[in-house]
């Protein structure tokens, strides 16, 4: 596609600011949702700050060729439950989240390790543009929930539908008319407009939230008041980092209890691994340039392993490659890795700034869910679009495809214990799958 800023280029230092906050208000929701959702005492400034350092070491590792912003990993949620839930104090739950990463950057050190001796051809005899471009669709249908869901109010998609009352209604008005702003900006703007379509549009977004909330407290009408700033009387000055309290934990692991981490760290890792591949081989097709060649598949591998250990070090969270990154670096058309770097380094400093922090997390929920419907859909159409080179006319080809996108879709997730295999992974291994027991010869990577 065409970019504006290539890989390598530098933006003036202004621009590079906008893009960067940009950047940031795409990973914010995400990567501050993790320790919400997890609870006993995370702390948001403190994954901030962990998604900031383990982006910065992702960079080092791929020699600033990717850009890419890492931020906290939902997949090992249930990982991270299943640490607390074992420990004998909160303390030693701490030290097992770190423990954990370790166990799953190992994972990463090792199939680095594979990749670097056997090469990546292998990767792309399995997953030719028949199996990744579908599952890359996935990626941002299986989002597509969390996105309307957001856009109602809710933190989470639902299943029967939604009840329009006041306050689903001005959810879904503030949420469309960020929608039509970010599209707005994006297809009709020109020049800088056209590059932070974000930022303008939640702001946007922000302030149709802020005319409802008075009007709502005006007329004594709670549900229209959707803006929330009760954050700041329990906002975080400074980050409470994971370490500080691992340490005071550490006398209190077990064996048991270190095999329990082991369990619950390293499966989510594998499957991390094909999600890792779908995202470089989206954002490759964006670049112009095989990420999996240059770098190289084991250097964005031991950087995302890496990344993950310095994450949860710092914030408890491991750290891994985010959609919504590159679906703003396709949007926007900069794909400069300055920008990135500048995104991290924000990131760490704004992480101890507790009042710029918890007014970053008063944006509406749906707010956030009229930009992800855009990011989401890019994610699900880039997909889509690897598969134009590919002969769908072959029933070979149309039932590889058509497995993807129908386990995906169809939400075909498998819980082992604490481990999950997500509709990302599932579809994927199912079409490998499918793949190679039929596998065209003439369907080669290109």
């Amino acid at each position: 596609m065409n970019l504006v800023y290539g890989v390598k280029d530098r933006p003036p230092f202004g621009k590079t600011l906008l893009f960067s906050l940009q950047q940031m208000l795409a990973i914010l929701a995400a990567t501050i949702a993790v320790p919400a959702i997890v609870g006993n005492g995370m702390s948001q400034s403190a994954a901030l700050f962990g998604a900031g350092v383990g982006t910065l070491v992702y960079q080092l590792f791929t020699k600033f060729k990717s850009p890419v912003f890492l931020g906290s990993s939902f997949a090992f949620l249930g990982s991270m439950f299943a640490a607390f839930a074992g420990a004998v104090s909160m303390e030693a739950g701490y030290a097992g989240l770190i423990l954990g990463a370790a166990f799953a950057g190992l994972v990463y050190v090792v199939l680095a390790l594979i990749v670097k001796m056997a090469g990546v051809k292998w990767i792309n005899r399995l997953m030719p543009p028949v199996v990744i471009g579908p599952t890359v669709a996935i990626i941002g249908l299986s989002l597509a929930g969390n996105a309307i869901g957001n856009s109602f109010g809710f933190g989470s998609p639902l299943g029967d539908g939604y009840t329009l009352n006041w306050g689903t209604l001005v959810n879904l008005i503030c949420a469309i008319a960020t929608l039509l702003c970010v599209v707005f900006c994006s297809v009709k703007g020109k020049k800088m407009m056209k590059q932070i379509p974000f930022i303008i549009g939640i702001l946007f977004g922000y302030l149709c939230a802020l005319v409802f909330t008075l009007i709502g407290k005006a007329a004594g009408n709670a549900s229209l008041a959707i803006l929330d700033f009760s954050a700041f009387s329990r906002m975080q000055w400074t980050p409470d980092f994971t370490f500080l309290k691992a340490f005071q934990g550490a006398k209190e692991l077990t064996a048991q209890y270190v095999v329990t981490i082991a369990v619950a760290y390293v499966p989510v890792a594998f499957v991390v691994f094909a999600e890792h591949i779908a995202d470089h081989k989206n954002l490759s097709s964006i670049i112009g340039a095989d990420l999996l060649e240059d770098p190289g598949l084991h250097r964005t591998l031991l950087g995302d392993g890496v990344g993950s250990i310095a994450g949860a070090f710092f914030g408890g969270c491991p750290n891994t490659t985010y959609g919504e990154s590159v679906g703003c670096v396709a949007i926007s058309g900069n794909a400069s890795v300055v920008t990135i770097t500048m995104t991290a380094v924000i990131c760490i400093i704004a992480s101890f700034f507790g009042p710029f922090v918890t007014f970053l997390s008063t944006i509406p929920t749906c707010v956030m869910g009229g930009v992800c419907i855009t990011l989401y859909g890019f994610i699900a159409v880039s997909g889509l679009k690897m598969l134009q080179p590919v002969d769908l006319n072959d029933n070979r080809n149309l039932f590889t495809a058509s497995t993807i996108l129908i386990a995906g879709i169809g939400g075909m997730s498998i819980h082992i214990g604490s481990v999950t295999l997500t509709e990302v992974a599932c579809a994927l291994l199912l079409g490998i799958l499918v793949n190679v027991l039929f596998n065209n010869p003439s369907q080669k990577a290109k």
